[in-house]
């Protein structure tokens, strides 16, 4: 590279929803650093997930392909060592790859493109959470439970908590790491990606999060809950798997759950604070490109579904902001955009160029034209896919302009105005005068998507990784979970070749200017 690239610093919140942060705007909760990011940043008022769940749209975000096209299917889906990522183009242009937090990478290629990582993952990394298609309506273990609803409310402490907690210390770590080191390490650019579990459920965060509310001003769902048989045959599954009738949902217990989740949200900004005042610290803020996202969204008791698993808004609709001010002026972006297009987007905003060279045709495009101003030619079209857990077969999305159109393989078409009906109530698949556009989109996605060749795949995958897992949990085993290295004989003062002096000047951040020498001898 003829001059040093803009530093990337990626931070991911688990099922944090467009629709419930404060610069999309939600009156209640309160995200102080990410509305600041915001404000001096740029907005995609309709970015989506490609896939509803946590490790299908990762895998599909940092591969930039769909989810079918990579196996990526569900929780437990291999993520193939074959497959670029953007920290592989990132990494091959030039630039130090650093991961802290949640990927959810299955399989026991647990980098990815990533020269370090500097925590595990939160969520195992072998096949034992495989759905099982064959077996519809059956009820798993690592199926979500609605005792996060039912039990929720503050907590001394959690998993969430112990994990989140060790990923912002070891992201802030991280940069001031690559902060001070020197040489042609220190010469190259980084990426860094801190990847929070927060304010994914259980629906419980501590006391000072949670006291940052009252009871009073938490707003209740804006659709009521619906009887099962009122919803679609895709959500009636959601609703069973889940156990959504199990327990008694009282507007008390809803509400505790909504403000748990607000409160975890308040958590995430906070450590969203401090990562940015580290960054501030290290002297680096000017020359680094932050964006804030997040893998899918949360439905917090709309329709009285809860989590994700579905295309409705509150699930798949996810926070993208773009803070560059050197680079890009404050803006809000309407267009429709999708997690896919931050390959090209972060390949060009690192020095590859708006058609960098890609091993393989990617369907995303850069988002720099719309983020500057232009993208007149934005195609407007946003695609997804659903072939996880709670489903009997593949679920679709279509989004262009104001209307999405969702399908299942037993589903009935769903067709919505967004723009108009924001709640989505009101199903035009059926309405005479909708009739042509719908009959558009039905041809759209009979092109685009071989159901019953889709549903063999999944089958056929889900039967392989669910031998594979119980033949390796018999005898001994080789963990594929990935294991953080820390070389003690390197940290901190140690008896090597350096002078003390000079190590505890090089970790000093900023260095200290050196003395003059007028003593004796000099």
């Amino acid at each position: 590279m003829s001059e040093k690239a803009p530093n990337i610093l990626i931070i991911q919140a688990d099922q944090m929803a467009a629709p419930a942060l404060p610069f999309h705007g939600h009156p209640v909760v309160r995200a102080p650093h990410m509305a600041a990011l915001a404000e001096a940043g740029v907005v995609f008022d309709s970015a989506y997930c490609n896939s509803p769940l946590c490790a299908p749209s990762r895998f599909s975000m940092m591969s930039g392909l769909m989810p079918s096209e990579i196996g990526a299917y569900d929780n437990a889906a291999e993520f193939p060592a074959t497959i670029p990522t953007f920290a592989h183009h990132l990494r091959q242009l030039g630039y130090r790859t650093v991961l802290s937090g949640k990927m959810h990478f299955v399989g026991p290629d647990q980098l990815h493109g990533f020269e370090r990582r500097v925590t595990t993952d939160i969520y195992p990394a072998d096949f034992g959470w495989t759905p099982d298609w064959e077996r519809p309506g059956e009820r798993q273990d690592f199926y979500h439970t609605m005792l996060s609803v039912a039990e929720a409310g503050p907590c001394e402490r959690s998993l969430q908590l112990d994990f989140d907690e060790e990923v912002a210390h070891q992201g802030m770590r991280a940069l001031y790491d690559l902060a001070r080191e020197g040489g042609e390490a220190g010469a190259r650019p980084f990426f860094l990606q801190v990847s929070f579990t927060h304010p994914h459920d259980p629906y419980t965060i501590t006391r000072e999060y949670w006291d940052r509310y009252e009871d009073a001003e938490i707003d209740l769902p804006r659709v009521p809950a619906m009887p099962r048989e009122a919803l679609d045959p895709h959500s009636r599954r959601v609703f069973d798997a889940c156990g959504m009738a199990k327990y008694d949902l009282s507007a008390a217990r809803v509400r505790a759950a909504r403000r748990a989740y607000y409160g975890a949200i308040s958590y995430v900004d906070d450590q969203v604070g401090r990562l940015l005042a580290a960054l501030k610290s290290t002297g680096l803020a000017d020359d680094t490109i932050v964006i804030l996202t997040g893998d899918h969204g949360d439905m917090l008791g709309e329709r009285g579904l809860w989590y994700k698993m579905s295309f409705y808004e509150g699930s798949a609709r996810v926070p993208l902001v773009v803070h560059a001010p050197g680079r890009f002026a404050a803006r809000r972006v309407g267009r429709n955009v999708s997690l896919l297009d931050l390959y090209p987007t972060l390949v060009e905003l690192g020095g590859g160029g708006r058609d960098g060279e890609t091993p393989g045709e990617l369907p995303g495009r850069s988002l720099v034209p719309l983020m500057s101003g232009q993208g007149e030619d934005w195609s407007d079209t946003v695609h997804g896919e659903y072939l996880g857990e709670a489903a009997a077969g593949p679920l679709v999305m279509i989004r262009r302009g104001p209307h999405k159109y969702i399908l299942g393989e037993d589903s009935p078409a769903q067709l919505f105005d967004v723009a108009a009906d924001p709640d989505e109530l009101n199903d035009l698949a059926k309405d005479p005068g909708h009739a042509g556009l719908a009959a558009d989109f039905a041809a759209e996605a009979a092109a685009r998507w071989d159901f019953a060749a889709l549903k063999r795949r999944v089958i056929l995958n889900q039967r392989r990784r669910r031998f594979v897992f119980a033949a390796q949990s018999r005898g001994e085993t080789a963990p594929w979970d990935f294991q953080p290295v820390f070389d003690a004989s390197r940290l901190y003062a140690r008896n090597r070749a350096d002078v003390l002096g000079d190590l505890e000047r090089d970790a000093r951040l900023p260095h200290a200017a050196a003395p003059p020498a007028d003593g004796p001898g000099s």
